[in-house]
């Protein structure tokens, strides 16, 4: 038995470090000897640079043209009061979608690994920087790529770790998961959903991970929280220094924070990670976060992504 084991290290570190020259390979542009985190952390996922494919002519109609069901939950974005929606239906097959709201280059962005819904300004130095997928995952989370300087970033984090912008972080932008019957409540019929620009092209509206927010975290090779399922889900903001269970949220309905963060929770959006239809997935219901009444940052992410991504963050 001990010997069985040494040999899987001893192919699986193998395969880590062929990895890295297949990186070079695929990423020809990318400076490999700048990064901030060890090579060995990150793993392929499966499909290798772009196979998991990003928006980048990104389609959209209007809320009342479309067929989906109320609790669906979508990305849901204000910027200088304009609306769009990107549904999690799209994203689940896409990850990554570059786009312009208000006037701001954006890249909106879904981990279904995390349940890590995140927006980003795509902006950095004067460059507006596309986005795409490098197949590879570092503590279960989907690792981009920018495609001027080839840098790969951590998507939780929206830092770079490896390649010229190591150590840039990119701003993130408030944005809500929610349903997409509260979308239309707040943006209106007419207001902008994303669609697919084929939808032949993947099984739109079904979950490929089903079952997977009651399973185990995919390729996660770090530290585990103590006193709480990995699986489970927390809310946090931008800072992730302290995490509430979503559970007592949806009790309590209300959470102030002690910087201020007021989480409120309401029924009426399933999880996306459920039942192999995402539209019959379990009620988890929707979530707010605000200070001084405006919208903030916040992650609705599993125990283990917070546990990963807050260096020492507190789970209450």
């Amino acid at each position: 038995m001990i010997r069985l084991a040494f040999l899987i290290v001893v192919l699986f570190s193998h395969t880590v470090f062929a990895d890295v020259d297949q990186w070079k390979i695929e990423f020809p542009k990318g400076d490999f000897l700048k990064h901030s985190v060890p090579f060995s952390e990150i793993f392929s996922g499966g499909p290798s640079r772009d196979g998991i494919p990003s928006i980048d002519n990104p389609k959209f109609a209007k809320a009342s043209e479309l067929n989906i069901i109320d609790t669906e939950p979508v990305i849901g974005l204000e910027i200088n009061g304009q609306y769009k929606a990107y549904p999690i239906r799209v994203l689940m097959w896409h990850e990554i979608a570059n786009d312009t709201l208000g006037g701001v280059p954006i890249t909106v962005t879904y981990c279904p690994l995390c349940n890590s819904a995140i927006v980003f300004d795509r902006r950095v130095n004067g460059t507006v920087l596309d986005f795409g997928t490098t197949g590879r995952l570092r503590l279960s989370d989907l690792v981009m790529y920018d495609r001027q300087t080839e840098t790969f970033f951590q998507q939780a984090l929206g830092e770079g770790i490896i390649g010229t912008l190591t150590g840039t972080r990119l701003e993130m932008i408030p944005a809500r998961l929610e349903s997409f019957a509260n979308y239309k409540a707040r943006a209106g019929d007419d207001a902008l959903v994303l669609v697919p620009n084929n939808v032949r092209a993947r099984d739109y509206g079904a979950n490929p991970y089903a079952g997977y927010d009651k399973a185990y975290p995919f390729l996660y090779r770090g530290d585990m929280p103590k006193g709480i399922k990995p699986m489970q889900r927390v809310i946090t903001n931008e800072f992730r220094k302290v995490a509430f269970k979503l559970t007592d949220l949806r009790k309590m309905e209300m959470i102030e924070a002690s910087d201020g963060t007021i989480y409120k929770w309401s029924a009426g959006q399933n999880t996306a990670l459920g039942n192999r239809v995402i539209a019959k997935g379990a009620d988890i219901g929707n979530v707010t976060a605000t200070r001084d009444g405006e919208d903030v940052v916040y992650f609705v992410e599993f125990a283990f992504v917070f546990h990963a991504f807050s260096k020492g963050g507190v789970i209450k």
